[in-house]
């Protein structure tokens, strides 16, 4: 991974066909797709079971830009290792993973994955300030988590802007998941953004026998957020 502030647009692949998992990233990476995102649920973080490290594992080998593993579990530090195992090129956890969001983020570090810190719809941005120097991303939820297919909560706009200002010239990526689309990529990336999580938004319309429709989206996504 290399640094910059270009609109990257990362597809969940909550959204796709769990039957076809390889497929999907390959006809969506084949569509114009940035990053891959990868949604890890545990049912008791948030409400909903998704997979783990051996499913990571599995879809590695037909990712060929970014595996982008955002974990909503808890606790998360003792699966670190697995999902840096796994292919991880980025590992998000939740502020509200663990007792000591600073000892997570530098064990994600430590197993040689970039840091993602993740701030829920009802988390203060002033979470990040005391561990800047210890993330790659930080992940804007603006949706709460758990569920695809959710409202973009607006009022989420303005963490994006406080962030960018905070982060100031340090290499970390903003990334929004929740409610993406050519409606509402504009304002998160006005805000900061360069990072756009969007799963039904992505994979609408289209399949791996007609992947065209994940390309139109992608486009339509990218071309809004300019």
């Amino acid at each position: 991974m290399t640094f910059d502030r270009s609109v990257k647009i990362a597809p969940s692949i909550l959204a796709a066909d769990f039957a076809n998992f390889g497929a999907e990233i390959e006809a969506v990476e084949s569509q114009g797709a940035d990053w891959i995102h990868v949604d890890v649920m545990d049912g008791h973080f948030v409400p909903n079971i998704t997979f783990g490290p051996a499913m990571c594992a599995a879809i590695r080998p037909h990712i060929k830009t970014v595996m982008d593993v955002h974990l909503m579990i808890a606790p998360v530090d003792p699966y670190i290792e697995a999902f840096a195992e796994a292919g991880a090129d980025v590992i998000t956890a939740h502020v509200e993973a663990g007792p000591h969001i600073h000892r997570t983020l530098q064990a994600i570090r430590a197993s040689g994955a970039k840091a993602g810190l993740a701030l829920n719809p009802g988390t203060p941005v002033e979470a990040a300030a005391p561990v800047l120097d210890l993330v790659d991303l930080i992940c804007v939820m603006t949706v709460n988590p758990g569920f695809g297919g959710q409202k973009f909560i607006h009022s989420c706009v303005q963490k994006v802007t406080e962030l960018r200002e905070m982060i100031g010239d340090r290499d970390v990526h903003i990334e929004v998941d929740g409610g993406v689309d050519p409606t509402t990529a504009p304002l998160v990336r006005a805000a900061g953004a360069d990072v756009l999580v969007a799963g039904s938004a992505a994979f609408k319309g289209g399949s791996v026998s007609n992947p065209g429709p994940y390309g139109e989206n992608i486009k339509a996504i990218r071309a809004a957020a300019g």
